[in-house]
């Protein structure tokens, strides 16, 4: 399938036209990133921790406000167990289908209950005006090398493990969901990714 239309993969052109956004990491000790968006999930997010814990996996989660607000107990948790918290929006607003300046108090809305300077886009859909006034206040603008697409209720999932396994390099920053629509895909697909990584030697590390 060509790159263009592959949804897992990240496509060149996007970030060449959005070149201060942060699409990897750093690959040094072969390591990867796991991200985590829409949580916390009262449900969902203990079960990841837990998995992660296992694995001694260190990840970033980027958290809605919204979630974060009923959710206190489990923003600790993420906290103590070593992983960092990051913004994705207090009440997940795609960009292009709102003003600047509301979408820019929405961001520092989600601020109210978690301190980060990063940031990621729902849907990765930011006009380039509420990027740029994003980068301004000190936000980072963090992307992604390789989506699961463990949203899409109807995921082949094993497709979307070749894929991501196929993929998966030294920096790559990678997208799962702790959200109850993404939970039976992600339930499938991460405990064999983790073994993946695991025996392919590759290294946990945050954002």
């Amino acid at each position: 399938m060509p790159e263009l239309f592959n949804p897992f993969i990240v496509t060149g052109w996007l970030k060449w036209f959005y070149p201060s956004y942060t699409w990897k990491g750093r690959p040094e000790n072969r390591s990867i990133y796991l991200t985590f968006d829409d949580g916390p999930h009262a449900e969902i997010t203990p079960w990841v921790l837990d998995l992660l814990q296992e694995y001694k996996a260190p990840a970033t989660f980027f958290v809605l406000g919204k979630n974060a607000a009923s959710n206190q107990e489990l923003i600790q948790r993420i906290s103590n167990d070593g992983h960092k918290l990051a913004n994705h929006t207090q009440n997940h607003k795609k960009g292009w289908n709102t003003a600047v300046d509301d979408y820019i108090k929405d961001v520092e809305a989600c601020d109210r209950f978690i301190r980060s300077n990063l940031f990621r886009p729902p849907y990765g859909r930011i006009t380039r005006k509420q990027g740029k006034l994003l980068i301004k206040q000190g936000y980072e603008i963090v992307m992604w090398s390789l989506l699961s697409c463990d949203y899409d209720t109807k995921l082949n999932c094993k497709k979307s493990l070749s894929v991501l396994m196929k993929n998966t390099k030294p920096g790559s920053i990678v997208v799962f969901h702790d959200s109850e629509k993404a939970a039976p895909q992600l339930k499938i697909m991460l405990p064999h990714y983790l073994q993946f990584l695991k025996e392919q030697g590759y290294n946990f590390a945050t954002l």
